[in-house]
């Protein structure tokens, strides 16, 4: 669980968000950066015992920094006003398949997955399912996932409208060969985070992913 001080800095960040606010409520910052840990903590020892993969795992490899980068963006906020966990076993790489826990006001989600993958490592995932779809419809088909999500997120935007280069467009899975992420999520409720058995039951609920990012996975380690 994570404690309501915690969730009651990031609202009171949501309309205070600017370095002289933070600078004044360093004690309550400082706070809130323990509880976040401590959450992230919980979340790894539900989780370990599910996907073994993840006992290398630390809670610094889990964590996001508040500060945004504004370099690029309209929005000049200096701070995030969300929550972020996010476990993968292969910590160092950009982009691995992993389990991802977020919150936000009116926003709160668990997902899974791979998103924005790089153009050659999309091209492995792509490559992947055009000859193994039957692999990866077994696992987005079976109980288990189909009992905490609803298949992979298909939203405009991470669609392409026609059939990807060099892939036939009349591909059996050509719906899944069309998306630009491979990413699984469900919402969730935000009073659930301050649940003293939170932990173990989002673990239940995330642990339905193993399978998805176990064949993700597989389709990055392939080399042609």
């Amino acid at each position: 669980m994570i404690s309501k001080e915690a969730l009651q800095f990031l609202e009171d960040l949501i309309a205070n968000n600017n370095t002289e606010w933070m600078h004044a409520n360093k004690k309550r910052y400082d706070n809130y950066k323990k509880d976040y840990h401590s959450f992230i903590a919980s979340i790894l020892a539900a989780m370990k015992p599910l996907d073994p993969s993840l006992e290398p795992l630390e809670v610094k490899n889990c964590t996001f920094r508040i500060n945004r980068d504004i370099r690029f963006s309209k929005d000049k906020s200096p701070y995030k006003t969300n929550m972020g966990v996010w476990m993968s076993q292969d910590k160092n790489r950009k982009n691995a398949p992993g389990y991802y826990i977020h919150f936000e006001k009116g926003n709160c989600f668990i997902a899974g997955g791979v998103w924005c993958p790089e153009p050659t490592e999309l091209k492995q995932i792509r490559k992947e399912i055009e000859f193994f779809h039957d692999d990866l419809e077994a696992v987005l088909s079976d109980k288990k996932f189909t009992s905490e999500f609803s298949g992979l997120d298909k939203s405009e935007g991470n669609m392409l409208k026609k059939a990807p280069k060099d892939f036939d467009p009349t591909h059996p899975a050509i719906e899944l060969l069309k998306l630009k992420s491979f990413t699984a999520s469900h919402k969730i409720n935000e009073k659930d985070f301050t649940d003293k058995d939170f932990s173990e039951k989002i673990a239940k609920q995330l642990i339905a992913l193993q399978p998805m990012n176990d064949f993700l996975r597989r389709a990055l380690e392939t080399v042609e």
